[in-house]
């Protein structure tokens, strides 16, 4: 049994998303998670700085003893995950690989949609193509959904509309599958399944992740047993309503993030 906590981070507030997953999959769990706040969004800036960025913040958890770490954040994940792993002595998950086992295990026809940014669409592209070149992958960015969920426009017509805009093409492409590559993404799920329809599986990578994480906790004898109940702590780099908003949203449930000079780890 290991007592130490879980980190997670991500570039803002939709890793949440990927928190309510570990709390689902690891109950008892204690967790730390860190939110960037001040820096985001991610998407739009280089690998050098995403994963200079991701260093400064695996040094602050690290200094919360944490057990492992899970990069919530796609772009980090697809930026920064190899470098990291090389750097720290410490057990790192991205969610980009769980997406796309599940992503394998979801589609019949062999035609994926992904949508996400287009840093976390090419890593997505590549290792489909990689696990299975006769996988036809067919990708939109939707970066219109990001506001729409911290807004907490999630249902509404602006939504639905928006949704239809974006991936009305991709239901024309045949899909069977559409991976949902950024975490806000989960928090659209009821409006972008109604758009694409009940044949199209929708395909989150948290929740792939968290069983990745729980096996791997699993056997190598790092899960914390009993029924103890668990402690989640919360860190942000400025302080928004955002993740207020986002934490009421995910976690049904309000947490009291501290802010923390990221800047100086």
């Amino acid at each position: 049994m290991d007592k130490r906590p879980i980190g997670i981070f991500d570039s803002g507030v939709g890793g949440l998303t990927v928190v309510k997953q570990i709390i689902k999959a690891l109950p008892h769990e204690n967790i730390i998670y860190f939110g960037d706040t001040a820096r985001v969004p991610y998407g739009t800036k280089s690998k050098k700085t995403v994963t200079k960025f991701s260093k400064q913040i695996v040094r602050f958890l690290l200094t919360k003893n944490v057990k492992a770490v899970i990069i919530a954040c796609n772009t980090a994940s697809s930026n920064s995950l190899q470098e990291l792993r090389q750097t720290f002595d410490i057990p790192i998950f991205g969610v980009i690989v769980p997406g796309v086992e599940e992503a394998l295990r979801s589609t019949k026809n062999k035609k994926v949609g992904i949508i996400g940014t287009s840093s976390t669409i090419r890593a997505y592209e590549t290792l489909l193509a990689e696990a299975d070149s006769s996988i036809e992958v067919y990708a939109k960015p939707c970066p219109l959904f990001v506001s729409l969920v911290e807004e907490g426009w999630t249902e509404n017509i602006v939504a639905k509309l928006t949704a239809q805009n974006y991936l009305q093409e991709l239901v024309e492409k045949g899909i069977d599958s559409l991976v949902l590559g950024c975490t806000h993404y989960p928090l659209l799920k009821r409006c972008i399944g109604e758009t694409v329809g009940s044949s199209i599986k929708l395909v989150d990578p948290a929740k792939s992740t968290a069983t990745m994480v729980k096996s791997f906790l699993a056997e190598h004898k790092l899960l914390q047993q009993g029924e103890n109940i668990s402690e989640r702590y919360f860190y942000i780099s400025d302080d928004t309503d955002t993740f207020s908003n986002m934490c009421k949203k995910a976690l049904k449930k309000e947490y009291i993030p501290e802010v923390i000079d990221i800047e100086s780890y």
